[in-house]
């Protein structure tokens, strides 16, 4: 016998179906937005400042800076990215579980696999390179 839980028909079926549905949209409609906005892969990459916007001259401190600028604008640029293609799979995702993940077109099953392959390997590179870096500024008394 199911616990109580679990019973229920065709009712909550038809329920979880529009629930699903409403979420979809809502993932849709949340992907748009967003890729729509000023903090969208594509507006983000648009954002930079040259190295003399931080002083010129014999001054180190400013090119230490505009170094540590461009390693910050970089790292939102590709969290922004990542955002959106993890926003894409869960749309694909939910699609899947819509139309059952054995009827999923194959161009969708390609698609997810792509974000999932790119999403790990900017994970795994952002990792590596976290690693490898050796940021004095962490570790400095500033002369004090």
């Amino acid at each position: 016998m199911l616990p109580d839980d679990m019973r229920g028909g065709a009712a909550d079926v038809r329920r979880g179906l529009m629930a699903l549905s409403t979420f979809k949209k809502r993932v849709d409609d949340l992907l748009t937005a967003f890729e729509g906005s000023a903090g969208g892969s594509s507006k983000v990459a648009t954002h930079s400042l040259s190295e003399t916007a931080f002083g010129t001259g014999n001054f180190p401190e400013a090119k230490t800076l505009h170094l540590e600028y461009e390693r910050v604008h970089e790292r939102i640029t590709t969290l922004s990215k990542s955002l959106g293609l993890q926003l894409e799979a869960m749309q694909i995702a939910v699609h899947g579980v819509d139309v059952t993940f054995d009827n999923l077109e194959d161009e969708y099953r390609y698609r997810f696999h792509e974000i999932r392959t790119e999403v790990n390997q900017e994970r795994d590179e952002m990792l590596n390179e976290h690693l490898k870096r050796d940021n004095d500024a962490d570790h400095t008394d500033a002369g004090y």
